[in-house]
């Protein structure tokens, strides 16, 4: 079914509502999220997600529908490694709690921007040439396979983030934080503040993400409306997830091992596309497996260090 120009244009201002709604109305004081404020944002946006899930299966039917929540599944499931990534710049740069939302919201402004590109030219790509599926299977499989034997401790290294290194030798940086501002004027000088750095270390490091994903999403549907709008869905949430899980994420260590199986799973079905049929049935059968089975093991046997710590 082709979608109008004009309910694109309305899904964008519609998302562009509810979060201006989200800062300028429920979030328009810093302010630190506690667990309890975290849980009801995030129970909102899934519900929201599901409901829009919904409205996609009356209007597009239910092959459309699975795709639309096995994508989302797949980005929701992956972003967990963005949060990681968050806790650790946010512990580096000593981010107090309070700015961590502002920073967050910006930080998702962004990344669907750069992820809409993404998908558009990916899409394309793909309806174009043939051969890039078993290319885009082949470097799935790869991502999974390097993902699963990478120890899944993520690492930062702002010194050496080619982004921040522009931003040091063009802008001004202050040695301290001034607010929740992202820039100040001193002496008549335009300064940016470390809160800008970290902004841009949380944007380009979603780019990294979105190169494992977007790939992922798009494997499972080429549909660009299907793509797109179970992404913009899955980052919405992502801002709540991260308050909600911080003190949690450490405890599904195991939550590595299964998001490079789903990666592996994905690329594998991709490369025996034009031999085997996988229904779409399956492959969420299979997303929503993986994830109960490796987050129940996570909880079922802890690390040494978290049971001595409850010890």
């Amino acid at each position: 079914m082709e979608i109008s120009p004009l309910f694109w244009v309305g899904f964008n201002v519609l998302v562009l509502a509810l979060l201006l709604l989200d800062l300028l109305v429920f979030n328009r004081r810093e302010h630190v999220v506690r667990m309890r404020e975290a849980l009801g944002w995030s129970a909102f946006w899934i519900a929201l997600s599901l409901t829009f899930n919904y409205l996609v299966y009356r209007w597009l039917g239910r092959g459309a529908a699975m795709e639309f929540l096995t994508g989302y599944l797949i980005e929701k499931s992956l972003s967990v490694d963005n949060l990681f990534v968050f806790l650790l710049i946010f512990s580096y740069f000593k981010v107090p709690p309070q700015y961590q939302h502002k920073i967050l919201f910006w930080g998702i402004i962004g990344a669907l921007v750069l992820r809409a590109a993404f998908i558009v030219a990916g899409a394309a790509l793909l309806a174009k040439f043939h051969v890039l599926l078993y290319v885009l299977g082949a470097f799935l499989v790869y991502t999974g396979v390097k993902m699963a034997t990478s120890g899944g401790e993520p690492e930062i290294d702002p010194d050496n983030n080619p982004v921040v290194k522009f931003l040091s030798r063009h802008l001004p940086i202050t040695n301290r934080l001034h607010g929740g501002r992202f820039f100040v004027r001193q002496n008549g000088m335009l300064f940016a503040t470390p809160l800008l750095v970290v902004l841009v270390m949380v944007e380009t490091t979603d780019v990294v993400f979105a190169a494992d994903s977007i790939p992922a999403i798009l494997a499972v549907s080429r549909d660009t409306f299907i793509v797109y709008t179970s992404n913009v869905f899955a980052l919405l949430g992502l801002r709540a997830l991260y308050f909600a899980l911080e003190s949690l994420m450490r405890l599904f260590h195991y939550l590595h091992y299964g998001l490079s199986l789903i990666l592996i799973f994905i690329g594998g079905k991709l490369l025996m596309a034009d031999l085997v049929h996988i229904p779409m049935g399956i492959s969420l059968a299979a997303v929503g497996l993986i994830l109960a089975t490796s987050i129940g093991l996570s909880l079922l046997f802890p690390k040494k260090e978290e049971v001595m710590n409850k010890e």
